[in-house]
């Protein structure tokens, strides 16, 4: 590994994305979109938006960034850009990292003007600090990253890669508490449950909008969140190949 080199990786990276209008829009305008038309969906329940825009703060970061590393591995990889790359003396690991890097820059820009805008416009409330919540949100978004890193390998196609989605994220959903609690599932989705890192972020959110100040709960789940990235990048650099078939 080559601290320079995952460096000039994570730099390339969003030199490529400064350049790719959609792509910034996908990451800063949609979440906000989504977070006005959600307080406007509960415009008589603030209460309810309390709840549930404080973890889609936390869920926007994850799909976005999953969507956008997965097609853009892929796209590196059909390309022959990723053969011609490793066939310097850059490792994988120097790749994945800095594209973990490059897109947790981006992470701590999306959920800084998705909290904004939730907190400041859109009147979001939380017996926590914000920053505390804008950990969490970048901890999240650098889970999505290295979850679309590690599947874009099992990909042949950009297609192929946003097939991944539905099962990847969909089932987090509907087991992390967005749409019901936890405690009120059956025994098997319970247990299932424990090994969906979105719910840890799910989990980790609740305690800051509960109580004022950081939990044991909160840096737990935090933790496990972390381990959970770093894990998949590891095992993105292990499956990852030099391009597509």
């Amino acid at each position: 590994m080559s601290i320079r080199l995952t460096a000039w990786t994570a730099l390339r990276v969003l030199n490529q994305l400064r350049h790719d209008r959609r792509t910034i829009g996908l990451i800063l305008v949609v979440p906000s979109v989504l977070l006005t038309l959600l307080r406007f969906v509960f415009d008589n329940r603030p209460d309810i938006f309390d709840q549930i825009g404080l973890l889609l703060l936390g869920i926007f970061p994850f799909v976005s960034m999953f969507l956008i590393t997965s097609v853009a591995m892929l796209r590196e990889r059909a390309s022959g850009t990723l053969e011609r790359l490793l066939s310097m003396p850059l490792h994988k690991l120097d790749l994945l990292l800095g594209y973990g890097i490059a897109f947790a820059a981006v992470a701590v820009v999306q959920a800084t003007v998705a909290a904004t805008v939730a907190y400041r416009l859109l009147g979001l409330e939380t017996q926590g600090k914000i920053a505390v919540v804008l950990m969490i949100v970048v901890s999240t978004a650098i889970l999505g990253s290295s979850t679309g890193l590690f599947t874009s390998a099992f990909a042949r196609t950009e297609f192929q890669a946003l097939q991944f989605a539905p099962s990847v994220i969909i089932p987090q959903l509907l087991l992390c508490g967005l749409f019901w609690p936890r405690e009120e599932m059956a025994g098997p989705l319970q247990a299932a449950s424990n090994v969906v890192p979105l719910r840890y972020a799910a989990e980790a959110l609740g305690e800051v909008g509960t109580y004022p100040l950081p939990t044991t709960l909160l840096w737990r789940d935090l933790a496990v969140i972390l381990t959970f990235g770093i894990t998949l990048l590891a095992l993105g650099a292990i499956t990852l190949r030099r391009r597509s078939q």
